[in-house]
């Protein structure tokens, strides 16, 4: 029976670091920090765009009753402040930079007031659940009062009390690109270089059935993205493109690559140096025609894109993806938000 019991006990404590450690370790990189800067519906889709940024969510916060509804709020003596809830990951984004930013769009010695909206639920605060994150926010804040003969009206206290807003109030800016908003997304160019990261999610991304790609495809989209074909160099309508923006596969609208490392390579197919995030391309193996080269495909759409070779720029770390134009669609920057694609413009910065 002992050699049982510690049998047991083994495969308990086995089982415990299989299943159950892992999964409380990936909870703990994910942070919070509560932001109130005016209506949350401009402060939620600013956080949203930066890297890091894993998750925004509008609601009230530090008010004195439970559940309160946006009429409520409006009253004024409910004494909630909009607030934005914004999750993120600090191995990606740190909590000083996005304080940071949080200040660039706010007047931060503005009373109960932001943009055109006045009234205490416009105030503005910084408000923590972490008591080590206060020494960080007050550093912020601190640095930014040098700047003002004012003295700033934010506050920073511990969260007492959040409750998301209502439904049509989430992602409201995403939902309706022209409604009303107080603030300006142009601080967001000024995130510090290592914050600037991105992961693309898959499941924004899916690749139409056979039948879909045929009618949507011209026939050398078709052959070059589904058999692996070639266009003929010189030929595609992008290879001497030098337009700003970014470039998604055409089957799936999943983002590959960006203008800014796009390079003339001499060879009449578009190159670049990188791919907007190593997790959007698949290599492969490729020993057709008597050679040995290395293939790129899409990671959603397993679109077949080209090929990647070494003999790229020294200083971008000599890679060269030489990409065919029929593998895919370009973005212009100026329709990267309405199309979607808003969430990557700060790579270009």
């Amino acid at each position: 029976m002992k050699p049982r019991k510690n049998f047991l006990l083994i495969f308990g404590v086995l089982l415990f670091m299989t299943f159950l450690l892992p999964q409380n370790l990936k909870a703990s990189t994910t942070k919070e920090i509560y932001f109130a800067g005016g209506c949350f519906w401009g402060v939620q889709e600013y956080f949203s765009r930066i890297p890091g940024v894993l998750k925004t969510t509008s609601g009230y916060a530090n008010g004195m009753k439970a559940n309160p509804t946006y009429k409520e709020v409006c009253t004024g003596r409910t004494g909630h402040a909009e607030t934005v809830r914004v999750e993120y990951d600090p191995q990606r984004v740190s909590l000083k930079t996005l304080a940071t930013q949080f200040f660039a769009i706010i007047d931060p010695v503005s009373v109960n007031r932001q943009g055109n909206d006045i009234g205490t639920q416009y105030r503005t605060g910084m408000y923590y659940t972490d008591e080590s994150d206060k020494k960080i926010l007050e550093k912020v804040k601190e640095s930014e009062q040098t700047k003002y003969k004012k003295q700033l009206a934010v506050e920073l206290l511990a969260l007492t009390s959040f409750y998301p807003a209502e439904d049509y109030h989430q992602d409201y800016l995403k939902k309706n690109p022209y409604g009303y908003c107080h603030i300006s997304f142009d601080s967001l160019k000024n995130l510090p270089k290592e914050d600037i990261s991105i992961s693309v999610d898959p499941k924004k991304y899916s690749k139409p059935d056979k039948d879909t790609l045929k009618s949507k495809l011209s026939a050398i989209e078709y052959n070059v993205t589904q058999n692996g074909a070639t266009e003929l160099a010189f030929t595609g309508k992008l290879w001497n493109m030098k337009e700003k923006g970014i470039y998604v596969d055409i089957v799936t609208g999943e983002p590959l690559f960006l203008s800014t490392d796009k390079f003339e390579s001499g060879t009449g197919w578009p190159s670049f140096t990188k791919p907007i995030s190593p997790e959007v391309i698949q290599e492969k193996t490729d020993t057709s025609y008597g050679m040995l080269r290395t293939e790129v495909r899409s990671r959603v759409g397993n679109s077949h894109l080209g090929h990647v070779f070494d003999d790229g720029p020294k200083k971008t770390g000599g890679l060269r993806y030489c990409i065919n134009s029929a593998s895919l669609r370009f973005i212009p920057f100026k329709e990267m938000e309405s199309a979607g694609y808003g969430e990557f413009i700060p790579l270009f910065q």
